[in-house]
């Protein structure tokens, strides 16, 4: 069972803008420079990085997404409080 999670994020405002980046991420752009572009958080100064993480760390949506898509795998957009996330699951450990 997976404990830890690496995993980067670009979190936006709207749906639609979270669907546009994932099209263009599935067509080969890089989720880094993506994520410093359009990313709303400040991990995008980071290419999005959000280092390691356990359960409990993060909320309930993210957490549950990060925790269940496999390593090197992006999923989304996921709804937290936040606005609309795609994260990009690095490694597991």
């Amino acid at each position: 069972m997976t404990s830890k999670v690496n995993a980067a994020h670009i979190l936006v405002k709207d749906e639609k803008k979270a669907n546009d980046l994932l099209a263009m991420i599935r067509s080969g752009k890089d989720f880094g420079q993506l994520a410093g572009t359009y990313s709303e958080c400040p991990s995008g100064k980071k290419g999005g990085s959000l280092g390691w993480f356990g359960r409990g760390q993060m909320v309930k949506e993210f957490e549950d997404a990060a925790f269940e898509a496999s390593k090197g795998e992006t999923v989304g957009p996921v709804k937290t409080q936040f606005g609309w996330h795609l994260i990009k699951v690095t490694d597991v450990k």
